[in-house]
């Protein structure tokens, strides 16, 4: 286990901004490499159809962006002086869960009440 600093969430948030600029990069480049095309990648047996990758970089920017976010109320929790206390029972959420999840607002019985982990 690693002790958990702001210094440590500041840089876990740098690296999803960077996932989440890439993956941005990536799908603006698709679009643009595509624009104008009539391909029928539809039907192409060989390889991975405009559909389908564009829905995965989608996916990845998406998901990089709501992590961005997440560390955002992570920091902003940190700052008030509630960063690690479940948001739920008050009771502190164990370094174990904030090393995985370092921006968990629930302690894990919480979270599984919750139905989230």
């Amino acid at each position: 286990m690693t002790e958990i600093s702001r210094e440590s969430l500041v840089e876990r948030r740098a690296d999803a901004v960077a996932r989440a600029e890439t993956a941005a990069s990536v799908l603006a480049e698709l679009v643009h490499d595509r624009q104008g095309s009539n391909d029928d990648d539809e039907h192409d047996p060989e390889g991975v159809t405009l559909s389908s990758e564009w829905s995965r970089l989608s996916a990845l920017s998406d998901a990089a962006a709501d992590e961005v976010r997440r560390f955002d109320d992570a920091l902003e929790r940190w700052d008030a002086g509630m960063y690690g206390v479940c948001a739920s029972c008050g009771e502190p959420i164990p370094s174990g869960r904030l090393d995985v999840r370092p921006f968990a607002e629930l302690c894990v019985p919480c979270a599984e009440k919750a139905g989230r982990r």
